[in-house]
């Protein structure tokens, strides 16, 4: 019998799941935060400690997942702004579907980008009779509890309900005895969520986080505050995979079914995560269950990335993979029984960005991006930046003048803006722009927000936080040499256009410059809007 297929990806949701609280090395954050469900698929199977995304921006990480290649091997669906779906690329769905798997998605796959969601079947393949208030979780329960007066758990259930009727409509829609292929894909865990829900609806101490937030963030109340409200969406997350769970249990399809559970990147709105090569931004949740082939209660040390998903899913289908698909199942390490290293070779993985968001405005650094690359092993993480004259963040527009007066608190905190458009709008960007000029605040504002050498390299056993960058160091020489030559190997290798191309194509029309119009209109972005970080 061919296994169904269940792969919940949440939007920006990173490292944060209880099950990770036991292991050597993990943040203590994760003591703060209850994920019961995710914990479930990782006990009754397999827990990853390296999963990486390929790629730390929404649009070319789906577009990787979809198509098991590298970013750079997806055409425009490598950039977010501007991006465009190449059809004649296959994806792991499409594949499946030909097969004769019933496929169908709810909420977010493959956006923003032209034509949305097309590489799982566009709008004829969405499920989502019941809504979408699902991704504006804290929003909506929020905003029952002051209208309605209900209690906060009946407000939140109201929520779980869609979920249930979203993934209803798609079971009931195949027919008898169809394996199939779902995806369910809330973006809560985007901007914007309510300020204070953390607190409010999970009871998330913001204060709690005292001590153990990354040495990269001023440990202050406002920032403690908006990471907690994350956590709580991470829990919302959570919770809705849970109603997926038991509607399994109760048509009997639970045990058939493999079931992967991760996110397309990392924390939004803080410095040195999302759209960023470092742990905060590259490093994601990530469990796997099919009781059919995977043991119970197994952890994995390898380095996987994201991008393995499509050939695993086919391989479990019993599918042909198709020409081009550069990634590598991750079969023999869930059917493995050992935990620990599995396969020896897996000890590296390879990250990268292009164009992420863009400013509008007349400029020599108008619509280009900020390309970098990383390798990251057990013991380092070394990162290539092409373009170290460009600004990591995005463009400050004057900002990085610390006497710059910057735009009123209202407009920088709830307004989309072009001051650094690669870092999501919310408290911690509002709080670290206002207190830049702090002594105790400058330098850690010029880790996130300013611009960075070419090569950076950490130490991550000396400096699990990468504060140091000793790229420059003469006792790592031979470690920077080795990373450095092996990263451009596999760049080359992969036909990274970064590498066999002169100039790039990331640097000419249509994947630099001004957006198409067409792009803006289907996005609904106008110029004023265009910092919005999706």
């Amino acid at each position: 019998m061919r296994p169904n297929i269940v792969f919940a990806f949440a939007d920006d949701w990173g490292r944060y799941a209880s099950a990770y609280r036991n292991h050597p090395g993990e943040s203590t954050i994760h003591e703060l935060i209850e994920t019961p469900n995710f914990d479930r698929i990782a006990n009754e199977g397999t827990l990853f400690l390296n999963a990486n995304v390929p790629a730390p921006s929404c649009t070319p990480c789906r577009s990787s997942i979809l198509t098991g290649r590298y970013f750079w091997q997806t055409g425009l669906g490598a950039i977010l702004q501007g991006a465009r779906w190449d059809e004649t690329i296959p994806t792991y769905p499409l594949i499946l579907e030909d097969a004769g798997y019933h496929i169908g998605y709810t909420y977010k796959v493959w956006s923003p980008g032209l034509t949305t969601n097309a590489p799982y079947g566009g709008a004829r393949t969405a499920y989502e009779s019941a809504g979408h208030r699902y991704n504006n979780f804290s929003l909506e329960v929020t905003e029952r509890l002051e209208d309605s007066g209900l209690e906060i758990e009946d407000a939140k259930q109201e929520i779980y309900d869609e979920t249930l009727a979203n993934f209803e409509s798609f079971l009931d829609a195949r027919d008898d005895d169809q394996p199939f292929c779902y995806w369910w894909g809330p973006t809560n865990t985007h901007r914007v969520w309510q300020q204070g829900s953390g607190k409010k609806l999970w009871n998330i101490e913001p204060d709690d986080l005292k001590g153990r937030m990354p040495d990269f963030l001023p440990d202050v109340h406002e920032i403690r505050e908006d990471f907690a409200d994350y956590l709580g969406e991470c829990q919302a997350v959570d919770a809705g995979l849970g109603v997926i769970l038991a509607k399994l249990e109760e048509i009997g399809e639970l045990d058939n079914t493999i079931i992967a559970v991760s996110g397309d990147h990392g924390i939004p709105g803080f410095p040195r995560a999302k759209c960023n090569l470092y742990k905060l931004g590259t490093e994601v949740s990530m469990a796997v269950r099919w009781p059919v082939a995977i043991s119970a209660g197994r952890t994995v040390d390898d380095f996987v990335n994201l991008m393995d998903i499509a050939p695993t899913f086919l391989e479990a289908a019993g599918v042909t993979l198709p020409q081009g698909m550069t990634a590598k199942s991750l079969m023999p390490l869930l059917k493995s029984d050992a935990s620990g290293q599995v396969e020896p070779e897996r000890d590296f993985v390879v990250t990268g960005r292009e164009r992420h968001n863009l400013i509008d405005n007349p400029g020599p650094n108008d619509g280009l991006p900020y390309p970098t690359r990383a390798i990251r092993t057990k013991d380092f993480l070394y990162i290539h930046n092409f373009e170290p004259d460009r600004w990591p963040a995005g463009a400050p527009m004057g900002l990085d003048d610390p006497n710059t007066e910057p735009p009123p608190a209202e407009e920088l905190l709830n307004s989309y803006t072009v001051v650094y458009p690669d870092l999501d709008k919310g408290p911690t960007r509002s709080w670290m722009i206002y207190n830049r000029a702090k002594p105790d605040v400058a330098p850690l504002f010029e880790l996130g927000f300013g611009k960075r050498p070419q090569e950076e390299l950490y130490d991550l056993n000396k400096d699990p936080h990468y504060m140091t960058n000793v790229a420059a160091e003469p006792e790592y020489e031979a470690t920077r040499k080795e990373l450095h030559d092996r990263l451009l190997a596999i760049l080359v290798e992969q036909q990274d256009p970064r590498l066999v191309e002169s100039p790039p194509r990331f640097e000419r029309p249509p994947y630099a410059g001004p957006v198409p119009d067409e792009w803006k209109r289907e996005n609904a972005i106008g110029v004023e809007s265009l910092g919005t970080s999706r």
